[in-house]
């Protein structure tokens, strides 16, 4: 049975996780389970289709602070030096372009929700940049209140927790000591905004069938679906 489609609320989904979390992954798998319940699924890549002057951010992490560029593999890791350098300058710099990029994430949204869409879903999402932030101090805390007010708020945002150990094992591009921050920062968000959906470090397809059990839930009450309708039946999920 097919997922009847309806244009009357486009659910927004989106997933956030320290880099090397398994983010791509997910969502790859998400995308295909709701593509074949007949639902019109749009993705949207964060730093590509919704952040502000991002040739400027990568220009200046590169030329300014001597990072490297492109994307780490296991066997070849690169160094970048971008959202891991901290001081006042640049944490200045980053409230202003987060502010842009709230703006820039609204007007998007409303422009897709005359898409046609069934679901949007967003690789990274505004919580990503506010968890580069010092959230240790309550002016940061009440400048991430803020911004998430500024957007909508996602049916489901899930936080795909990662050991940073294993994480940087499958992404080499940041230190440990910054992966290890970044995702204390993560947490420290979700507890300030309550908006996240935190999945546990677990195996890709115990993180999928987690994943997909809270899509179900979410999307039962609108479609009328089947658990089973939604791409593979969950026991048959590996």
């Amino acid at each position: 049975m097919q997922a009847k489609r309806t244009n009357r609320h486009m659910r927004l989904i989106s997933f956030s996780g320290i880099d090397g979390a398994g983010k791509s992954t997910q969502i790859g798998r998400l995308c295909v389970s709701l593509a074949s319940t007949g639902m019109g699924v749009r993705l949207i890549r964060f730093w590509d289709d919704v952040a502000t002057l991002t040739r400027f951010r990568e220009a200046a992490g590169h030329a300014v602070f001597g990072g490297e560029t492109g994307i780490g593999t296991p066997s070849s890791p690169i160094n970048r030096r971008d959202k891991n350098v901290r001081s006042w300058f640049m944490t200045a710099i980053r409230l202003c372009l987060y502010l842009a990029d709230a703006i820039s994430l609204r007007l998007l949204i409303r422009q897709e929700q005359r898409s046609g869409a069934d679901v949007l879903i967003f690789d990274r999402f505004i919580y990503d940049e506010l968890a580069n932030l010092e959230l240790q101090q309550p002016a940061m805390r009440a400048y991430a209140r803020a911004i998430t007010r500024m957007v909508p708020k996602p049916d489901i945002s899930y936080l795909l927790d990662a050991e940073p150990t294993a994480a940087r094992a499958r992404k080499p591009e940041y230190p440990l000591e910054f992966l290890d921050l970044n995702r204390r920062s993560f947490l420290t968000l979700n507890r300030c905004v309550g908006a996240l959906h935190v999945i546990a470090p677990m195996t890709a397809d115990a993180v999928e069938r987690e994943v997909l059990k809270v899509a179900i839930d979410e999307f039962r009450p609108v479609h009328g679906s089947n658990p089973a309708s939604m791409g593979p039946q969950i026991s048959g999920v590996r």
